[in-house]
């Protein structure tokens, strides 16, 4: 085969470190439309960013360039910095070490840009704490609670 094809979408969800609720409505569309420019411009051509006030949810397809792991390191590191140039209000922000990084199907790309839509809706009803151990359960990952959260 002359060529090599690859498409894989991820769902990845990540905090507020302390769930602090930093991304209000005042920076909120900026801070997602910065984190949709980094992805793209690593090499992910697709790229759909959402959240409430203490997190984020990125649909992306991963691309064939990078490592989850070294997207998403970037990305945190460099969105928080432009976080913090926001203004004085922002200079203790920081990101939670951690995050939820879920695989999703072609099939269900929609489906789940439609949950990332309704975020602020959702969290009216669902913490983000429960959000994500349902995720976990959902996908059948073993984890320890006292070493998800900080």
């Amino acid at each position: 085969m002359a060529q090599s094809f690859f498409q894989m979408y991820g769902h990845l969800i990540f905090s507020t470190k302390d769930r602090i609720d930093f991304l209000d409505d005042k920076v909120r569309n900026d801070i997602h439309a910065y984190i949709a420019t980094l992805f793209r411009d690593m090499g992910c051509p697709y790229v759909h960013v959402g959240g409430a006030k203490d997190h984020v949810h990125v649909l992306f397809d991963i691309g064939k360039e990078n490592l989850p792991v070294n997207i998403i390191g970037k990305v945190k590191k460099e969105s928080s910095k432009f976080i913090k140039n926001i203004d004085n209000g922002y200079k203790d922000f920081y990101w939670q070490s951690g995050y939820g990084l879920f695989s999703v199907s072609p099939s269900n790309k929609e489906k789940v840009v439609n949950y990332i839509n309704i975020q602020m809706e959702h969290h009216k009803k669902m913490s983000f704490k429960d959000e994500f151990l349902a995720y976990l359960k959902k996908y059948n990952i073993d984890y320890n609670e006292k070493y998800i959260w900080d």
